[in-house]
């Protein structure tokens, strides 16, 4: 059950135990509540590139010696601390995205996670969040003999990942955000899938500042940055979302956490196409309806 629509403000407190992806999905979270008339209260137990087990372990490592860095989070406190120090609607979990597709992966740190929350949040709705595949043109998807159960391409990652979440999801009595899927839905529709640059980009011989086209990536992609020594270099970043990715996946998070049709939400990030943005919106909406 993912709550009746409401008609007033409602303020959502909300912890995440998850990594960049958990802010990537977040980053617009607020700004949908506040076009909305409600309010988010939000603490990140994150940490960067961490799976489950990362996370299992800092909560045994807390445990077993209180105040040692390697349990505690930004403003040392540890996973303990902030589950019983304050009172939390939602909490959220998820596994690192390289691992997403390998089910075996979650198994047992995603149970002990879920129990240990339980424990010191009793009062909280313990959410899993599905995160999303690579973009098609992904170095991952290039490996002439990627490593046996890699996924090949993005449809095998996002067949792998949707399995694995929903699997767990199942086994613990978990509600599902399922951005993952709203991802792999708008990245096969038809009008406003992002289309990977034929022939591929060449970024060995691509002039200073220039990009492909990258249109309708829910991805960050290509992009110019600057380094320490003032110079700029061409990266790839195919994993981490886009302005686009993080308001889709934030509109996946507030329908399911505020109860109410995103759809009919009016917050629009600066610089992203309103009718782009209405269709993310319907996407959200659509994954959350096909997922409970």
């Amino acid at each position: 059950m993912y709550g009746a629509e409401s008609t007033g403000g409602k303020t959502v407190h909300l912890l995440t135990v998850g990594n960049s992806f958990s802010h990537n999905a977040t980053h617009y979270l607020g700004d949908l509540a506040r076009a909305s008339g409600d309010t988010l209260v939000l603490h990140e137990d994150n940490v960067g590139g961490a799976s489950m087990e990362l996370h299992w372990g800092k909560a045994e490592a807390a445990d077993a010696h209180p105040g040692d860095k390697a349990g505690v989070y930004t403003g040392s406190k540890s996973l303990k601390d902030d589950l019983a120090g304050g009172h939390w609607d939602f909490v959220t979990i998820q596994q690192a995205s390289i691992k997403s597709h390998d089910i075996k992966t979650y198994r047992p740190f995603a149970k002990e996670l879920s129990d240990y929350i339980k424990k010191y949040a009793p009062d909280t709705t313990l959410l899993i969040h599905e995160t999303w595949e690579y973009r098609v043109d992904d170095p991952r998807f290039s490996q002439k003999a990627p490593a046996p159960g890699e996924p090949k391409s993005q449809d095998e990652m996002y067949q792998g990942l949707s399995s694995a979440y929903s699997t767990i999801s199942k086994e613990l009595g978990l509600q599902r955000l399922p951005v993952g899927d709203a991802f792999h839905i708008a990245n096969h529709d038809s009008k406003w899938e992002y289309h990977a640059p034929q022939p591929p980009f060449d970024a060995k011989s691509a002039a200073s500042g220039t990009l492909p086209d990258q249109t309708h990536s829910l991805n960050v992609g290509w992009s110019w940055k600057k380094q320490p020594d003032g110079t700029t270099k061409l990266t790839m970043d195919g994993h981490h979302a886009s302005m686009a990715g993080e308001y889709l996946g934030a509109c996946v998070w507030y329908e399911v956490m505020f109860g109410k049709d995103v759809e009919k939400n009016t917050f629009v990030p600066q610089g992203l196409d309103p009718e782009y943005a209405k269709f993310l919106r319907e996407t959200a909406h659509r994954a959350v309806q096909e997922a409970k």
